[in-house]
């Protein structure tokens, strides 16, 4: 089958999918933004790979702004653009539209239906609730309403004309019904961190080396996107209640974007404050990046709770490092993180003196931040093998594109391997 995989976002995990179905004789077009700023996966053929693999970053004519509204809607339309034009000179069998952009997903859905492209909505966060708190906070109060039933019907069409849904939750399903609309081709995949890549590190590596002074100081490090789903001041407010209460804490992270530039804001005002802020780390440097931590944190806000599950916990997980959320109790994170044995507490001063005290036990017993770290990653072993993942996509590609046959190779991968020696 040839088959495009497009995360527009370019994260890690969407790549090694593209990768475990090449390994199993599928040809694989991996498409992505060269705009978008984030994390980014291993988006180059390496010495390795199959020339099945291909990689295609795409560039719209309009520049991306993220905080317009108008100059956003008109960035995603360019940029449907140009993957109508890609996908029209490429003709996959099947078209995966993961992380797209809610007004790129319904001009490209429309392509879809007069093309007759079988097309596969992996879908990551439910755009309209976050779209909708966005116009609930710069309309009146008519207007904002109109607003969000625009959103709404639009992000329902665009499941609705989808070959097939891949939801990475169960409270996906419950939205569609909610906005009216059948399930029948919607199938649940959680998402999960690549095990071969993100691996437990040692604490001093080249990467703490290069960025961190040597000072024996209690790491916390957030990596990952600063949006309007987080407060980032909450980083900074858990370093203070920390060194409050006797920790030798420092916070570092890693993003771009408006997020950081508050924390940036907010470090000026206390200058001696141990902080390190960097841009987001190549995916090569990752895994270091995530070991060197003592703690690895988490945040999201309430109202953001019901569109998103923050998948930088999974990674978390993989670098079996204990892990700190200020998030809702009720995001389906907040359930992994507590069955690794780390902290939840509400984004709020009353989580922060919770996390606070979560820590100080971890700080005295470090035998004990080993056990929740370990614990993480063997939950991530559990559940995050490539293999049995690679096996339901190819399921629901089987669904929606039933006249392509699908190949039969089966190679045993390489986490799988792993996590079969863990258990024999």
């Amino acid at each position: 089958m040839r088959i495009q995989m497009h995360d527009f976002s370019g994260h890690l995990f969407p790549a090694e999918l593209s990768r475990a179905l090449v390994a199993r004789g599928h040809s694989v077009d991996h498409v992505y933004s060269t705009q978008y700023a984030s994390g980014k996966g291993t988006l180059v053929r390496t010495a390795g790979d199959s020339e099945r693999l291909t990689f295609s970053p795409l560039t719209a004519d309009l520049p991306f702004q993220k905080y317009s509204a108008l100059g956003r809607i008109r960035f995603e339309r360019s940029y449907a653009a140009v993957w109508e034009d890609h996908v029209r000179a490429t003709k996959p069998d099947c078209v995966v539209a993961c992380n797209m952009p809610l007004f790129t997903l319904d001009a490209f859905r429309r392509t879809a239906a007069r093309r007759k492209q079988p097309w596969l909505l992996w879908h990551q966060d439910l755009f309209s609730n976050a779209i909708s708190e966005e116009v609930s906070r710069r309309l009146p109060g008519p207007a904002a309403i109109g607003g969000r039933a625009l959103v709404r019907r639009m992000e329902a069409e665009v499941v609705r004309a989808a070959t097939q849904v891949v939801a990475i939750g169960e409270q996906f399903r419950q939205a569609y019904r909610l906005w009216g609309l059948t399930t029948d081709h919607v199938t649940v995949i959680p998402n999960w961190a690549p095990l071969d890549e993100i691996t437990p590190r040692p604490r001093e590596n080249a990467w703490s080396a290069q960025h961190l002074p040597p000072e024996p100081e209690l790491r916390l490090v957030y990596a990952g996107t600063l949006g309007r789903k987080h407060n980032p001041l909450l980083l900074t407010a858990l370093l203070r209640q920390a060194l409050a209460a006797g920790l030798p804490a420092r916070l570092i992270v890693a993003s771009e974007g408006e997020g950081i530039e508050m924390l940036r804001e907010d470090v000026k005002r206390e200058p001696q404050l141990p902080v390190t802020l960097l841009p987001f780390q190549p995916a090569a440097e990752l895994p270091d990046m995530l070991g060197a931590a003592d703690v690895l944190v988490t945040i999201l806000e309430p109202e953001a709770s019901r569109f998103s599950i923050p998948s930088k916990v999974l990674s978390s997980l993989a670098a079996g490092r204990p892990v700190l959320g200020l998030m809702p109790e009720d995001n389906p994170a907040a359930a992994d993180i507590r069955a690794a044995d780390g902290f939840v507490g509400p984004p709020t001063d009353f989580g922060i003196a919770g996390g606070v005290g979560w820590l100080r036990r971890l700080h005295r017993d470090p035998e004990a931040a080993r056990a929740v770290g370990a614990k993480g990653r063997m939950l991530a072993e559990t559940r995050f093998g490539i293999g049995p993942i690679t096996d339901r996509f190819e399921a629901v590609l089987r669904t929606t594109v039933p006249g392509v046959p699908v190949p039969r190779l089966r190679p045993a991968h390489a986490a799988q391997r792993h996590f079969l020696r863990k258990v024999s």
